[in-house]
């Protein structure tokens, strides 16, 4: 299947090859930098102890340096899961939610048409250095001294100058042989509408080129120099080469520097780029005419965990960071977001610089917010709260924003910060107005809410148990895996060994002696301290290896249980994320419901015996766990009837 052009480099832009390869190796965590993108570890290629295999998260490739092994998470997916190029992009795609295009049996003719644009681009970008140095550009070259920039710097930026001239760059490319269609496809010059000669689309202009990752040229960008000039910066129009929001200024350079351990910035417009870059910032980006768009922080989070957004001091700059906001919330995991350095009123980097020196700006980079500052900031600044209604109304719109986020771990730590910052606002010391009538007024009766509901009724050990039970399950009896997968891939363990060993169990689940492989890729340790605890030896799906309706049943047991505890824990911090002052009747009663569910999946066996079925190994379901456990095997046994021939 031929693929459109761009859709490889796209997927490969948005796919982090230390989570693709992160599933099948063990991070050797002295070795690695986690942070630049740097892993080691043992090579899933060859057998050996040493970490000699390497990751380049940054540049999104693998090298071993003992059997020499190299490749992309392309040719990583295929060698590893034993599949074809295609289904190893499709694997890829559905994991970062690309629909594969449909075929088209014209990919490699578009492909070459791009690659002979990006030659006629280059012709373009040469010509227009050629013009700096002629008399016409001599106001360039004024304008640019004044910004600081020499002759050196403007040769490492490649910057141009596109004469006042309707058709000086149409005569020189067609001069060479370039072909006129080209020139247009290419987006250097337009055709008028009424039919007339086409014209060069930059005149009169400082040119900074616009190149891609791989560093072909793709685009330009023109600052106008007349001062009643229509649009003071003029990009090049999308084209089969350019799509501006999936392009960023500087992103080759920007992406080799912060594989260095320079933080990542995202100014507002070239020449910040260029002034940050050449004051030692060379991690330096922009978007291209647009606000930042959804692929645009995918590709930024592909270079560095946590950019630092560099906006101007003045309302639009501050606007365009609110935004960015809204845009990143639903987009953000653990150790995925941004930060904010809000320049100085009315200054943008490139005027700190100048007039302060990079000292200056490195103090303003050092400060940068954490997004949910920079929420809160919007959602409390100039605003007064001094009624009920008010402060209810900006509950509700906080509690809205933070259910955009959808990775539980960080919406929940979001609820928390807000928690906070809302206490600050609005507690005795700082409530002005209101605070004189809360003087003799007891505390708020939330912290008792949490204590009597909240607290957690165990250390956490029943569940450490209860996943060591199901692990040694499988592994006893590897032929019931095929049944319960589905419910494997969603299980959530509470131990950092456990997913190491889960993952073992599901990479080799087609292996015959399942126990040998996880031994050579894990240790025989690993597997002896699994099985050491006494409540595992005792497990009857544990002393009867191999007896795969004993297996079967144990398994249903233990992950109904698991899940309803896990369910009901969901909620509580569902319910916490809601709650901001005081909790209402509807909060309490959510929060009692949910207590109340967990502490029925802990209760001892010895309570009262009316309150539970039985399970089929003798177990005590309560139920709840026995509707999980009934749910889990009639979607067994509706598999197998399903795969049972006719």
């Amino acid at each position: 299947m031929s693929l459109p052009p761009g859709f490889l480099e796209d997927l490969r832009t948005r796919t982090s090859l230390s989570q693709v390869v992160g599933r099948k190796v063990m991070w050797d965590t002295r070795k690695s930098n986690q942070a630049k993108g740097d892993m080691w570890a043992p090579c899933p290629f060859h057998q050996e102890k040493t970490a000699s295999f390497h990751v380049d998260d940054q540049k999104g490739f693998y090298y071993c340096f003992g059997c020499h092994a190299k490749g992309d998470a392309i040719s990583f997916v295929r060698e590893t899961e034993n599949v074809g190029f295609m289904e190893a992009v499709e694997i890829l795609a559905r994991e970062v939610g690309m629909p594969i295009p449909k075929r088209d049996p014209k990919a490699q003719e578009k492909a070459d048409r791009r690659s002979v644009l990006a030659e006629v681009m280059e012709q373009a970008v040469q010509f227009y250095r050629l013009q700096l140095n002629t008399g016409a550009a001599a106001m360039a070259r004024e304008y640019l001294n004044g910004r600081g920039l020499s002759e050196a710097a403007r040769n490492r930026w490649e910057i141009g100058f596109a004469p006042d001239s309707r058709r000086v760059l149409w005569a020189h490319l067609t001069g060479k042989g370039v072909a006129p269609e080209l020139i247009i496809d290419a987006g250097l010059a337009a055709k008028p509408d009424d039919g007339g000669q086409p014209y060069d689309r930059f005149r009169g202009r400082i040119i900074f080129p616009i190149r891609d990752a791989r560093g072909r040229a793709i685009a330009l960008g023109g600052r106008a120099m007349a001062e009643n000039a229509r649009a003071k910066y003029l990009n090049s129009p999308e084209t089969a080469l350019f799509d501006k929001g999936r392009s960023l200024y500087n992103h080759g350079s920007a992406r080799q520097a912060a594989g260095k351990g320079q933080p990542l910035i995202v100014a507002e417009g070239y020449m910040d780029v260029i002034a940050l870059a050449e004051a030692g910032f060379g991690a330096t980006v922009a978007p291209l005419g647009t606000a930042i768009t959804e692929s645009q922080l995918q590709m930024l989070w592909r270079i560095a965990p946590e950019p630092i957004i560099a906006l101007d001091g003045d309302k639009a700059g501050i606007s365009a960071a609110q935004r960015l906001v809204d845009l990143a919330l639903p987009l953000i995991e653990a150790g995925q977001s941004l930060r904010f350095a809000l320049m100085p009123a009315n200054e943008d980097p490139d005027d700190v610089i100048r007039a302060r020196g990079a000292s200056a700006m490195k103090a303003i980079l050092d400060k940068a917010q954490p997004m949910v500052q920079l929420l809160w900031q919007r959602e409390t600044d100039g605003q007064v709260f001094d009624s009920p209604e008010r402060r209810a109304a900006l509950d509700k719109r906080l509690r809205s924003i933070i259910r955009s986020i959808k990775d539980p771990s960080v919406r929940s730590h979001y609820g928390q910060e807000i928690n906070r910052l809302r206490r600050d606002l609005f507690g005795p010391k700082k409530a002005a107005g209101w605070g004189r009538f809360r003087k003799n007024i007891a505390p708020p009766t939330q912290p008792s809410t949490k204590n009597s509901l909240l607290v957690a009724a165990g250390s956490g050990v029943e569940d450490h148990l209860r996943e060591a039970v199901i692990l040694a399950t499988l592994i006893s009896t590897p032929a019931i895996l095929p049944d319960f997968e589905p419910a494997l891939e969603r299980l959530e363990l509470s131990d950092r060994g456990h997913r190491d060993i889960l993952g073992a169990i599901l990479a080799h689940a087609d292996k015959e002696d399942l126990r040998s492989c996880i031994e050579e890729k894990l240790g025989a340790p690993v597997l002896e301290k699994l099985f050491a605890p006494r409540h595992v030896q005792i497990a009857p799906s544990v002393r009867a290896p191999g007896n795969g309706e004993i297996a079967a049943m144990c398994l249903a047991e233990e992950l109904a249980k698991l899940s309803a505890k896990q369910g009901a824990e969901r909620e509580i911090a569902e319910a916490m994320q809601d709650m901001s002052g005081l909790a209402d009747e509807g909060l309490t009663w959510r929060l009692s419901q949910a207590a109340e569910a967990r502490n029925r999946a802990e209760r001892s066996e010895t309570e009262d015996k009316t309150t539970y079925d039985t399970g089929p190994n003798g177990a005590k379901l309560d139920r709840e766990e026995r509707h999980a456990f009934e749910q889990l095997l009639g979607k067994i046994t509706y598999a197998k009837g399903r795969q049972r021939p006719n």
